[in-house]
């Protein structure tokens, strides 16, 4: 990694929520470095690139996918934020021969430094998403946002931030549809809403509260997969 490029002490975290099975997870990789260091997905800014294009590019890099919806949530800069503590252990169980070279080196010194970091949340169609592990991950994967591992440095709070803010925004559905197929039911995205805000409604209650915004279009096909009466198809207006 050519250090030079990327601006100094400047950093993008971004977290990446899906939902299955009537869970809402992230996206978490795993180091193939001995220790168990999970992170979010996350990355640096060169020096001729916008903000955003940083954060669509990290997001695209680990999904695979090219249709992003980010939403910035946060900036992170607490002096304490353990990058050097996280370091520090990496190299105690992984480069235990040479470990004053490690701290010695342009990288580590770079590294150590405090950073600040800009966070992003990103929503996405799980299904749509094939998880792409970079050169240092052992593994790349969803995990309920309600049961993860515990992460590197502060990305614990990175992440309880984000899902704090996703609560917030997505209480008059503007973006759920991000973390839905094309087409769904009515009590998909019911199940989604319930999900993340932890408020719960009565079917034709929640029903009303969806059409009355007037964002989605019925088609005139139904749902296959029903066993009783098959449920109508929706999509959000373009």
């Amino acid at each position: 990694m050519d250090i030079q490029n990327f601006i100094n002490q400047l950093s993008i975290d971004c977290v990446i929520f899906g939902y299955e099975n009537q869970q809402l997870k992230v996206l978490l990789s795993k180091s193939k470095f001995k220790g168990d260091f999970y992170t979010l997905p996350s990355g640096f800014i060169f020096q001729n690139e916008d903000i955003e294009e940083a954060a669509q590019r990290v997001v695209q890099e680990r999904t695979g996918i090219t249709d992003i919806y980010l939403q910035h949530f946060n900036v992170f800069g607490k002096v304490s934020r353990k990058r050097e503590e996280f370091l520090e252990k990496l190299i105690k169980l992984n480069y235990s021969e040479s470990e004053d070279q490690q701290r010695q080196s342009d990288i580590y010194q770079w590294f150590t430094k405090r950073f600040v970091s800009i966070g992003y949340y990103s929503l996405v169609d799980i299904q749509q998403v094939t998880p792409q592990p970079s050169d240092i991950d052992e593994s790349i994967g969803w995990y309920p946002v309600k049961d993860f591992p515990t992460l590197i440095m502060d990305y614990n709070e990175v992440l309880e931030n984000a899902y704090l803010c996703l609560q917030s925004d997505i209480q008059d559905l503007s973006n759920i549809y991000h973390l839905l197929p094309e087409q769904f039911t009515m009590k998909e995205v019911q199940d989604i809403y319930e999900t993340i805000t932890g408020k719960y409604f009565a079917r034709t209650n929640f029903q009303k509260k969806v059409l009355d915004l007037d964002v989605l279009e019925r088609l005139d096909k139904k749902f296959t997969g029903a066993k009783n009466k098959a449920p109508y198809l929706y999509r959000f207006k373009k």
